[in-house]
């Protein structure tokens, strides 16, 4: 199962409207790439293919695609504002290592 906190489909429920992408649902991906090998990808998407795994939370639809969900089940999604930025962050129990940027992992 994947999480995403309220803040977050807060934060993502907000964005598809400014965009003008209400209704559409959320995909959430693992593709490869960065220094470490893995990297995660988030956009919005009209609706789920074939065979998704489809999520409802906090009133967002996430889409995750079965190769991605092996390398993202026990995740949980947040969306953090800081000094350092702001973004979404992933707290994702199958990762072994990530990259001195914190934008890649492996797993």
């Amino acid at each position: 199962m994947i999480q995403l906190t309220e803040v977050a489909a807060a934060k993502v429920l907000e964005i598809s409207e400014a965009e003008g992408l209400t209704g559409q649902g959320l995909r959430l991906r693992v593709v490869g790439g960065g220094c470490a090998g893995f990297s995660y990808d988030l956009y919005f998407e009209e609706k789920p293919a074939a065979n998704d795994k489809v999520f409802e939370l906090h009133g967002v639809r996430l889409y995750v695609d079965p190769f991605s969900y092996q390398y993202l089940d026990g995740t949980e999604v947040d969306y953090v504002e800081g000094l350092q930025g702001s973004g979404f962050k992933f707290m994702n129990p199958n990762v072994k290592s990530t990259c001195g940027c914190g934008s890649s992992f492996t797993a």
